[in-house]
């Protein structure tokens, strides 16, 4: 598939529940050959008002922390394992992630980043490894096929605890170092 066809099928997507309760399907944005992707959950609300992912309060704070390590955003794709949002942003079902995964499979597979960095626990757990302790292993890398990931603090839980704030930046330098080297 190519990315117009891969938009259509997802933005056409009956695969779950979640298609009947989503404004818009948010399939992610950015360079279509990026070398770093990032992945989170799930849209949001204002997510799911746009269109586009991490447009919210929590994008905002991924753009600070971005431009802090000077990345700049249209360099980078960024994407959600969901492409519909669940209710009350409450996290992803199981179900619902098998029913996206393939067409973050396919985002992949276009872009063949070098880096993939998931946002935040549920984002980690499903890409790294489903034992993924946040806290513990945020920072970390591991060697996934091809590729080279990491994950970070999920925006959203920064802004409810600002303390994790400084392990992600550090985190995010890391990041950059390694998309010199690579």
């Amino acid at each position: 598939m190519n990315w117009d066809e891969l938009k259509k099928v997802c933005s056409e997507c009956q695969n779950c529940e979640l298609c009947n309760t989503r404004t818009n399907c948010v399939f992610g944005v950015g360079n279509e050959n990026a070398d770093l992707l990032f992945v989170g959950e799930a849209p949001g609300e204002q997510e799911d008002l746009s269109g586009t992912p991490f447009v919210g309060r929590a994008g905002q704070l991924l753009d600070k922390f971005l431009y802090a390590v000077d990345i700049k955003r249209e360099d980078v794709y960024i994407a959600n394992i969901l492409k519909c949002r669940p209710p009350k942003n409450r996290d992803p079902l199981p179900e619902e992630e098998d029913a996206c995964i393939g067409y973050l499979r396919e985002q992949v597979a276009l872009i063949n980043p070098k880096i993939i960095v998931c946002l935040g626990r549920i984002s980690a757990m499903r890409l790294i490894k489903p034992d993924f302790k946040i806290t513990k292993e945020h920072g970390q890398w591991f060697k996934k096929g091809n590729y080279l990931m990491t994950a970070v603090y999920h925006p959203a839980a920064l802004l409810r605890d600002p303390r994790k704030k400084e392990d992600m930046l550090e985190d995010m330098k890391k990041i950059k170092e390694k998309l010199l080297e690579n």
